[in-house]
């Protein structure tokens, strides 16, 4: 099918949308997972948050396990959450999702000196101050992804990724154990710490 210069889908979200997943076992599953939010345009506004599961499969929050999200738009994000990242194979059924503590962030902090080395996004709020750290980046990544393919298979999806070698979730300056490791991603393996720059998501027009 040719492709076309406009798409007639309806554009649901777009921004930053990049991630940490950190496994203390290689070959186990993931001990700790990360994704931080910068939407440039929705239905519900702008806005930023980071959400931390530093127990997963666990249904409690902060500050009785490292389950939390910082927002300074919860409308916003409760949407999201609901819409994409409970569908998201990573995120789909674990109980810390639901019963993470919701948290206000006053300011956000990036430190995108040299992108290549290094880049960080701090989330600072009233008592708690979240930031994930990537370090090393690889060459940028085109992706577009279909319906079938998508992490909520409702969505066509279209960023730019930059995988990370290394990277760190800290909560109040204390990184979550676990390091980076490698998965499968459209038929190649990638780090599981990336960047995901000019990140959209479109609902396709009905055929």
């Amino acid at each position: 099918m040719a492709r076309i210069a406009i798409n007639p889908g309806t554009v649901d979200w777009s921004g930053e949308n990049p991630g940490i997943y950190l496994k203390s076992d290689p070959a186990g599953d993931y001990s700790a997972l990360a994704l931080f939010f910068r939407v440039v345009f929705s239905p519900h506004g702008r806005g930023h948050a980071a959400i931390v599961l530093g127990a997963p499969d666990t249904g409690a929050g902060w500050p009785d396990v490292p389950n939390l999200i910082m927002t300074d738009n919860q409308p916003m994000m409760r949407w999201i959450i609901d819409g994409w990242v409970r569908h998201m194979p990573t995120f789909r059924g674990r109980a810390g999702l639901p019963a993470m503590t919701w948290l206000h962030c006053d300011r956000v902090e990036k430190t995108p000196a040299d992108i290549r080395s290094r880049y960080s996004e701090k989330l600072i709020g009233p008592d708690t101050t979240v930031e994930m750290v990537w370090r090393d980046m690889g060459p940028p990544i085109p992706a577009e992804v279909g319906v079938a393919d998508s992490a909520t298979g409702a969505h066509e999806m279209y960023s730019v990724f930059l995988e990370a070698a290394s990277a760190d979730i800290l909560i109040d300056g204390f990184p979550l154990p676990g390091q980076v490791a490698s998965r499968s991603f459209f038929g190649r393996t990638m780090s599981t710490a990336f960047l995901a720059f000019s990140e959209t998501w479109v609902t396709p027009a009905a055929t």
